[in-house]
């Protein structure tokens, strides 16, 4: 049997650090908009980390094949501008439901195909109007804080050109660094274990059960939409970078594993777990291994790194709870820009998809709440319709 490598270590660590820095300041604020407690946001990341830690060493190690799982960090920026809507009990209900869904459609082939069918274009679409406002807000502190602002712009464009990979990292560290300055100079001591409504980060986490609630307004308005985004813009992408690779496992067992874990940790914040698509190219190339058969074990190392950053969670939670609104609005918009670039391109692609798209991108990204709905669940049947109605023959 081959030995280790510390390839193997380090794109597995590699697929981590890229996937916590471009998004854990976004699950946090998720978080706390759905009421959670500073406890409880605690209990959300160590039930993420441990969620994707034992799918990706679990699925890994049994099929041999890279299986790299993360959270969905477009569903999380779907969250983030539709949960305070709900009670806390009820995104978590909405969280179990969208499990369901999962579990349900991947037993079906078809209904998974069926899925697969809607446009590129309006899925994008879709995804660029929940991420427009985030993104925006990259320039609404502009009036109050220029220089701050000036500051992570310039570090996004020189990032962007000479160290890619790391640009998120980079962002993070500045992120922290500065909020700590901040913090400083307010004469607060942000990571003292004494501040009030801060958690020790000398302890483990503990993970808090939330008991769900069911309501149809939440299962319309969150668990659905979350469903949608997640197969749309994770789990199929996971699939096709699979295939990509030259990789063909058995997605169904996998998936559904995923489905479940999902439903058994919703209740402690574990909002949704999927395949990974680019952190999950990390463990694939020749990076990981020469040696394609062996390429699983970076997989399984991110697992272990999942875990750790899962038993870590209260430090996490330390550096970034305290973090002031004007640091996540950066962070989280230039964090998700490149998504942002990407999905926008991919619906204006098609020339006779892009007014349908447009209109699902604009009527998404103006986040009302309509009969239970919210703006993504409108902008989606809008954009489906528009394009019914352009392929309906005129008649004479």
């Amino acid at each position: 049997m081959s030995k280790w490598k510390l390839s193997h270590i380090s794109a597995g660590l590699t697929a981590v650090t890229v996937g916590y820095s471009s998004s854990v300041v976004i699950i946090i604020d998720v978080a706390r908009k759905a009421g959670a407690s500073d406890d409880m946001v605690v209990s959300w990341l160590l039930a993420l980390g441990l969620g994707m830690g034992i799918t990706c060493i679990l699925f890994s190690w049994l099929s041999k094949l890279p299986v790299v799982t993360a959270w969905s960090t477009p569903g999380a920026a779907f969250l983030l501008t539709s949960i305070g809507d709900y009670r806390l009990s009820e995104a978590i209900g909405a969280f179990i439901l969208c499990a369901l869904l999962s579990l349900v459609t991947v037993q079906s082939r078809s209904l998974l195909k069926q899925i697969s069918r809607i446009p590129p274009a309006i899925s994008s679409a879709l995804l660029a109007g929940i991420l427009l406002p985030i993104c925006l807000a990259i320039f609404s502190d502009v009036n109050d804080a220029p220089y701050l602002v000036a500051l992570f712009i310039a570090a996004y464009l020189v990032g962007s050109r000479l160290f890619p990979r790391y640009l998120m990292l980079l962002l993070l560290i500045m992120s922290v660094t500065i909020s700590l300055f901040m913090s400083s100079a307010d004469g607060v001591v942000a990571l003292s274990s004494d501040s009030p409504g801060l958690p020790s980060i000398f302890t483990l986490p503990e993970p808090i059960w939330v008991t769900p609630t069911f309501s149809l307004s939440a299962a319309i308005g969150l668990a659905f939409p979350l469903f949608l985004i997640t197969t749309l813009s994770q789990n199929l992408p996971g699939i096709a970078i699979h295939h990509a690779h030259g990789y063909t496992p058995d997605h169904k067992p996998i998936l559904s594993g995923i489905a479940i874990v999902q439903a058994l940790l919703a209740p402690f914040g574990g909002f949704t777990f999927n395949l990974a698509a680019i952190t999950a190219a990390l463990c694939m190339g020749e990076q990981a291994d020469d040696e394609k058969s062996q390429r699983y074990k970076a997989a399984i190392a991110a697992g272990v790194a999942y875990l750790f950053m899962g038993l870590l969670a209260s430090v996490v939670v330390a550096l970034f709870v305290s973090m002031p609104s004007i640091i996540i609005h950066l962070l989280a918009g230039l964090a998700l820009l490149a998504t942002l670039q990407g999905a926008v391109v991919r619906a204006m692609e098609v020339e006779h998809h892009r007014a349908p798209a447009l209109l699902t991108m604009l009527c998404t990204a103006s986040g009302f709440s309509l009969y239970s709905m919210t703006s993504a669940v409108w902008g989606l049947g809008l954009g489906l319709l528009l394009l019914y109605v352009q392929k309906k023959p005129v008649s004479a």
